[in-house]
């Protein structure tokens, strides 16, 4: 059963160790606290996204750098998902700038979704906004996870984003769910919101029926150029603190350490394990920012005893 926004406010208020405590009690209720879930995120098309998401680097309203570049091929996509399987990744994300695919580009990434099934991996896409009839060709092409993040809450929303309203995404993922998919749902924080508002983004999440099976916890990166380039960070316990209200509230969700990592300490990541993150991107980069090299995941692991699942 679904909390409600003031049972989350309270859970977030609760003294640290309590709260820790409790998320991990539950994440062992629910998994083996060792198995670590890995996914690979590769971007196949980058850049001229015409959305005004403040912390985003690809939309073309932003001055941060970022070169455009076409559509992948499915051949290289292939090559990039059997390099991240050889790096243990059991899950494969595909991730287009666009504000939605049209009918061609879905046609183009049903090709690389059924090329990257054949390898033996999960398949995950982020494209997007969908159009009806759309993520049945993807779910036909054997596609696992679509991702669609509802990023913060509806009250701080707004402050965001600007071209796209909250009920557009709710509008996809409706969508997805209807197709049969699997949803990879979260959102992210250190975007000037409040205690609240990071309530507000997991009661939305639980209240999600059936809730998300894959739940991505982004910490901002603050890329110069973006209108939250100069957001001050988050208190790294404050993010320890949403894991674990996100554990308590989606208890058999996974819960994904997304963007953000290259910027934290391994004490910082082992206490998010134990707050009941139980999944992670791999990789040197997350589409266009830093992330943390394989070198060092293995060796974090090994230190925590962790293990990542086998695809």
């Amino acid at each position: 059963m679904a909390r409600s926004l003031a049972e989350i406010e309270t859970l977030f208020e609760k003294p640290f160790f309590d709260l820790l405590y409790d998320a991990h009690s539950v994440h062992r209720q629910h998994f083996d606290p060792a198995d670590i879930q890995v996914s690979s995120l590769l971007s196949i098309k980058t850049g001229g996204c015409p959305e005004d998401c403040g912390y985003c680097p690809q939309s073309r309203r932003h001055a941060a750098g970022v070169e455009d570049s076409p559509l992948l091929t499915t051949a290289e996509v292939v090559e990039a998902a059997k390099a991240a399987k050889a790096r243990g990744a059991s899950r494969f994300c595909m991730g287009a700038a666009w504000r939605g695919p049209k009918d061609a580009d879905v046609q183009a990434v049903a090709e690389m979704v059924r090329a990257v099934s054949d390898l033996g991996l999960e398949t995950c896409a982020t494209l997007g906004l969908l159009r009806e009839g759309q993520a049945e060709k993807l779910a036909d092409a054997g596609l696992d996870y679509y991702n669609h993040n509802i990023d913060t809450s509806r009250t701080h929303y707004g402050q965001v984003i600007h071209t796209r309203d909250f009920e557009d995404r709710l509008a996809t993922l409706s969508r997805v769910r209807k197709a049969g998919l699997k949803v990879c749902c979260g959102g992210i924080v250190g975007m000037g919101e409040s205690r609240g508002d990071r309530a507000g983004l997991i009661s939305e999440l639980s209240a999600m029926d059936p809730p998300p099976e894959s739940v991505p916890i982004n910490l901002l990166v603050r890329v110069k150029g973006t209108p939250l380039g100069d957001q001050p960070s988050l208190e790294p316990l404050e993010f320890v603190r949403t894991i674990a209200v996100a554990r308590l509230c989606l208890p058999t969700s996974r819960v994904r350490l997304s963007a953000g990592r290259d910027g934290m300490s391994d004490e910082l990541q082992a206490l998010c394990f134990f707050a009941g993150a139980n999944s992670l991107f791999a990789g040197d980069r997350l589409l266009t920012t830093p992330n943390p090299g394989a070198t060092a995941d293995s060796t974090l692991f090994q230190a925590l005893g962790l293990r990542a699942l086998s695809a």
